[in-house]
């Protein structure tokens, strides 16, 4: 996979992208992943992994290394040794040979040359081992060491360090970083310079419209909210609570509407007229009544209203007790049963609301 950068909100944003066969065979991309997340990932492994004790047991590690890589040189000069007393030995025995022994001298001699072949195989095979030997740690080097811990952090972080900069850090101590895509995470196995690999499990990065959704929690307390109160009523309770839709803005009317049309949870209205309310139509329908007059009977206090939207749409819960009869020639008001109940009707229809 390789590194493409675009350019979001004025930033350079990383996609890791898989997009070699395609190139070559003129189709689609294999595989594409948001890089921000998971360079993220492997930051955080690696400001953790370096840490004062980590370098104190690698510190230890490589001095155990540097015994054994001392052994083995001892074993190297030891071997390079024995090939040269052998051929200096096979020197010897061609220098005592008599000239007249032809014979003994041609075997003599390839025998040397074998021996001197073999000497110069082993003197190169040392010094190119010695050359590749890392030099031993000082007293400052370990202190430089030791002070990456705290530095490695503060100069990852600021933000004067420059993108190159991170990935040289990163291939100091990371070898590769292999992506696996499952089906609802993006595995990351890492191997280090030392051989060693470690596995981490991330989540796959959520979709734009996933970005924009208002949250379950949000959506389940509208859901309750809507048994009692209406949409704007709903968006005043959730802006009470500092809660923010999907977009990082505060609700309106018209978003809890569209929420409530998105996930099919009724209104307020639905919910009365399932348990029985009755539209203004309906009540004056039932009670024989001029709609007008419904209205005026739920100023009054002789049946109950509640407005069921935020534009004033009445719903009347059915009467329980026996209401006025009409009367010719006497007013409404000196005949109504229950005069205490007027001053509370216009309250209690606007309280509601």
């Amino acid at each position: 996979m390789t590194v493409r950068y675009i350019s979001r909100a004025g930033q350079p944003a990383p996609y890791d992208v898989c997009q070699r066969q395609g190139i070559a065979t003129a189709q689609r991309i294999c595989e594409s992943l948001p890089g921000a997340l998971l360079d993220a990932a492997v930051a955080d492994v690696v400001l953790a992994t370096v840490t004062p004790a980590a370098l104190d047991v690698a510190l230890e590690v490589w001095e155990e290394l540097r015994a054994r890589q001392a052994e083995v040189d001892r074993l190297r000069r030891a071997q390079v040794a024995r090939t040269r007393e052998e051929a200096e030995l096979a020197q010897r025995q061609f220098l005592l040979v008599r000239p007249e022994h032809r014979l003994v001298a041609d075997s003599l001699e390839r025998q040397w040359n074998e021996a001197l072949r073999r000497l110069a195989a082993a003197e190169e095979e040392y010094r190119r081992a010695t050359t590749t030997t890392a030099p031993a740690l000082t007293e400052a080097d370990r202190a430089r060491i030791h002070a990456l811990a705290s530095d490695l952090p503060r100069v990852w972080h600021d933000p004067r360090t420059p993108m190159r900069e991170r990935k040289r850090m990163l291939r100091l101590l990371i070898e590769d970083v292999t992506l696996l895509r499952r089906e609802r995470l993006i595995q990351l196995q890492l191997r280090w310079k030392g051989g060693a690999t470690m596995t981490l499990d991330r989540p796959l990065p959520l979709s734009a419209p996933d970005l924009r959704r208002t949250p379950a929690a949000i959506v389940e307390r509208i859901r309750e909210l809507a048994t009692e109160q209406t949409d704007g009523q709903v968006a005043a309770t959730l802006n009470g609570h500092t809660l923010r839709s999907g977009t990082g803005q505060p609700f309106s009317r018209r978003v809890i509407r569209h929420i409530r049309q998105s996930y099919e949870i009724p209104g307020l209205a639905a919910h009365l007229q399932k348990a029985g309310w009755l539209t203004t139509a309906e009540i004056a329908t039932q009670l024989r009544l001029h709609a007008s007059t419904a209205k005026r009977w739920a100023r009054e206090g002789l049946l109950r209203a509640v407005r069921a939207d935020d534009k004033g749409f009445l719903l009347f819960e059915p009467p329980t007790t026996p209401l006025p009869r009409p009367q010719q020639g006497k007013r409404f008001r000196d005949r109504r049963r229950y005069p205490q109940c007027a001053p509370h009707v216009r309250n209690e229809v606007q309280y509601e609301a």
